[in-house]
């Protein structure tokens, strides 16, 4: 038997346990610190994504709502139905009807290249324009404003991705260039620009609206989110007005005036018919004439209704204020004689009449008549400068007739301490001084008006809520005996002086030609003149008043004809008799 050994000392039967190592207790601590660090940074970042949470929950959340709101809304402002223009008959000058605005989403176009070319097909215009449009970095861009309704409805049935529509308005003139100087035109905003349109633009134009469309993710359609297309604020339509003008008797005007010019060789001229006891303007226009509905052919100068904005000259036009100015004063009567010399000097200036002639002695009727320079000149120097100055101003010649109009010129008066000799002469024959033919025509009426001047305007009425506005008006004369002489002088210059073309079978016209001569550079032109007539029906149903002018005319004519053509008619249209 082998013989067993004995165990080793010390290490009996089980294996005895190892001492304790030295630095246990310090590992320990070590641990236990780390654990609290680990636990601190979680509580740390735990509170950081608390917070957080709070901030974007809480104190952000309105505003990142409305940005994610944002990102997918397109908003505009929706714009009200202009108010319709009436002319004195209820005839439409100018209404908004049905349109509809086409806009993109260029980010929701699937293909630029094939949708410009559809809507290019369909709407008109170059690909390349509507190509420019799709490819913009926006989420809302015009493709089309106001386009008609048809033209809407052809493209919806497109089905083109990220095209849209707005229900809209567009402004329609029925008559085209009929008036359209007077009514004037709105921009695609719908705001006035010219005309009655700006005139009475806070009227007519209303309140925008505003839209907005909240539309869905992209990759899906983007079709509108149920609920999601709504309008904000309703658009409030704009206010309806009726004005003064005859739109058929505004055609006629328009008609005479071009003819007659025409045959006078030139392309200017202008006229006004006025009712002297109302103010009321029935026709105005001025060449050339504007289509409010086709503004990108229209002529320039054709937005200016001249016998409103420009003054001009008058010539023997003014002689009928010197007359009445003479009459007024009492220095001489129609019957009154005066020595008038062929020719008169002043500051070194000579001063004749329009045809030559000898040295004549004529009745103050008769200087009317023949529309003598020298023999009112002499008249106006014998009653005195100074009441013929005051009486200029006493007839707001140097005032704006404040015509419901924007625009209106003042025309120019030099102050009495300029005026020398030859001032005042040539002030006593039109010449020196401006007024616009409206303010010719005001003064005109007054004589026609028992000496009451009154307000031109065109607005009589607002048909939605019956207000009619009331003008101002001034007696201006101050001896009415005066105007009973004036209007006989002013019948004789029809029958037997310079305005006999302008007579009409049965009826007593009155009224004075001109033939002024244009300053230029500070002299005259030579043989060019800016013709005139400003007339009347005497003793009659019609209280009607009428300048008609031409400008630029070479060679000494009339346009006493085109007078006749518009009172005639104006007899028969608005069934005019005599007393």
């Amino acid at each position: 038997m082998a013989d067993r050994r004995p165990p080793r000392a010390g290490r009996p039967g089980a294996r005895p346990s190892r001492p304790g190592r030295p630095g246990a207790p310090a590992l320990e601590a070590l641990t236990g610190s780390r654990m609290t660090v680990v636990v601190l940074v979680f509580l740390a970042l735990a509170a950081v994504f608390l917070l957080r949470l709070v901030y974007l929950q809480v104190i952000v959340a309105d505003r990142y709502s409305a940005m994610a709101s944002e990102s997918r809304t397109v908003s505009f402002t929706t714009t009200p139905r202009r108010g319709t223009i009436y002319d004195r008959n209820g005839i439409v000058l100018a209404t908004s009807v049905e349109a509809t605005t086409i806009y993109a989403n260029p980010s929701e176009v699937e293909d630029v290249p094939f949708t410009a070319f559809r809507l290019a097909e369909t709407l008109g215009g170059k690909e390349a324009d509507y190509e420019r449009i799709l490819e913009g970095d926006t989420t809302f861009a015009y493709v089309k404003r106001q386009a008609t309704v048809e033209e809407g409805d052809a493209v919806k049935a497109l089905k083109l991705p990220g095209i849209y529509f707005i229900a809209d308005t567009r402004r329609e003139y029925p008559n085209g260039s009929i008036g359209g100087q007077v009514v004037g035109y709105c921009n695609v905003d719908g705001e006035g620009i010219t005309g009655l349109e700006l005139q009475y633009n806070d009227i007519l134009k209303g309140t925008p609206g505003t839209y907005s469309a909240e539309r869905g993710n992209a990759s899906k359609g983007s079709t509108p989110i149920p609920g999601g297309v709504h309008e904000e604020t309703p658009a409030v339509d704009g206010t309806d007005i009726m004005v003064s003008l005859d739109i058929k008797m505004q055609n006629t005007v328009e008609q005479a005036l071009a003819a007659g010019v025409e045959k006078l060789g030139t392309d200017e001229g202008s006229v006004v018919l006025m009712d002297a006891g109302t103010g009321e303007l029935y026709a105005i226009c001025s060449l050339p004439y504007m289509d409010p509905s086709d503004m990108a052919n229209s002529k320039v100068g054709s937005d200016q209704l001249k016998p409103i904005t420009q003054a001009f000259e008058p010539g023997s036009i003014f002689k009928t204020v010197s007359i009445l100015s003479i009459l007024e004063g009492g220095s001489m009567t129609p019957e009154s004689t005066l020595f008038c010399p062929a020719t008169l000097s002043a500051d070194g200036y000579t001063i004749s009449d329009s045809h030559e002639r000898g040295d004549e002695t004529y009745t103050l009727r008769q200087i009317l008549d023949h529309s003598s320079n020298i023999g009112v000149s002499l008249a106006v120097q014998n009653a005195g400068f100074r009441p013929f100055y005051d009486d200029i101003v006493q007839y707001n010649l140097n005032e704006r007739t404040g015509v419901d109009y924007p625009g209106e010129a003042s025309g120019t008066l030099r102050p009495f301490e300029n005026w020398g000799r030859v001032i005042g002469y040539n002030a006593s024959f039109g010449q020196g001084l401006s007024v616009t033919p409206l303010q010719m025509v005001r003064f005109y009426g007054a004589i026609i008006n028992d000496g009451v001047e009154v307000t031109p305007h065109f607005l009589i009425s607002k048909p939605q809520t019956g207000e009619r506005p009331e003008y101002a008006s001034e007696n201006v004369v101050d001896n009415p005996a005066a105007l009973a002489d004036m209007r006989s002088m002013l019948r004789t210059v029809v029958t037997d002086g310079t305005g006999k073309a302008a007579g009409i079978e049965g009826f007593e016209v009155a009224g004075k030609t001109s033939t002024a001569e244009i300053a230029e550079g500070g002299v005259y032109k030579k043989g060019v003149y800016n013709l005139c007539f400003t007339g009347y029906i005497d003793n009659s149903s019609s209280q009607l008043v009428c300048f008609v002018g031409a400008n630029e005319v070479s060679g000494m004519y009339q346009v006493t004809q085109v007078f006749h053509d518009i009172m005639a008619n104006a007899i028969e249209q608005y069934n005019i008799t005599p007393k």
